[in-house]
């Protein structure tokens, strides 16, 4: 944040600071001490202490008196909630990714690009014993996932320029195998409406996807689809549920460009 805090002027740092503590939280993340927050933020302890408490007071951290560690409270979730209740792009999706869940007995999800990772905004599962476990605010890294590329293929040409320079801030050593994935899912989405991605984040899991630009905003969403390799080979997707996915694109918004 440091050199956002020097050129823009109203940017407000507490309050940026108080949100990085929010976003510490992952998923598996019940409850996180002091020193963890700290660590996760590059936050002080006394800075850390201060907000927390904020937090508290505001609803959106509960403490624990037990152990002196913190979860997330109720307002976070009714943030959460108005979000969700925000994307009518999810409205009309779901039932159309039910119908191909429970059809080709697949994990089925829409998600939105957060910074360096893509989250889950629905998902809907086949009637298959075995599928993908993610679930609504899932993460998943935008760079090794067929969603995510879905994304950086689409994203105007300066921000994925600015999110691959960040990403070579973070993993330098993966970054020509990053490069190339994006410029072949941008051929692929050029070619056939959709991009895959093969163990390429979970090793024996398989997906496609796809992005939707929504008619009545400019936010850039995709849609995949997947599951274990054994019960979803590469052919099922790139033969069926790969263009039945382009298809659903096609009904749900405009085709992004695929900008340079």
């Amino acid at each position: 944040m440091g050199d956002r805090e020097t050129r823009d002027r109203q940017f407000v740092t507490s309050l940026a600071r108080g949100l990085e503590i929010l976003r510490s939280f992952g998923p598996m993340d019940a409850v996180l001490s002091t020193q963890e927050i700290a660590a996760r933020t590059g936050l002080p302890k006394p800075t850390v202490s201060r907000l927390t408490h904020t937090l508290i007071e505001l609803g959106y951290l509960l403490p624990s008196t037990r152990t002196g560690s913190f979860r997330l409270g109720p307002g976070v979730l009714a943030l959460g909630y108005a979000m969700l209740a925000g994307v009518e792009l999810r409205e009309r999706a779901r039932p159309l990714m039910e119908e191909l869940a429970k059809r080709a007995g697949i994990t089925v999800a829409l998600g939105a690009r957060d910074r360096l990772s893509v989250v889950y905004l629905e998902v809907a599962r086949g009637g298959q014993t075995i599928t993908l476990s993610r679930t609504v605010g899932a993460r998943l890294p935008i760079q090794s996932t067929a969603m995510g590329r879905a994304i950086l293929a689409c994203l105007p040409g300066a921000e994925r320029d600015y999110l691959l320079r960040a990403l070579a801030d973070r993993v330098p050593a993966d970054m020509p195998a990053i490069r190339d994935a994006v410029e072949e899912a941008r051929q692929s989405l050029a070619a056939h409406g959709f991009c895959t991605g093969f163990g390429n984040w979970i090793p024996d899991v398989n997906a496609v996807a796809v992005p939707v630009l929504p008619l009545e905003g400019d936010d850039l969403f995709a849609i995949n689809a997947g599951g274990p390799s054994f019960a979803v080979p590469r052919e099922l997707l790139t033969e069926e549920i790969g263009p039945a996915l382009a298809e659903m694109a096609r009904g749900l918004g405009l085709p992004p460009a695929l900008n340079r």
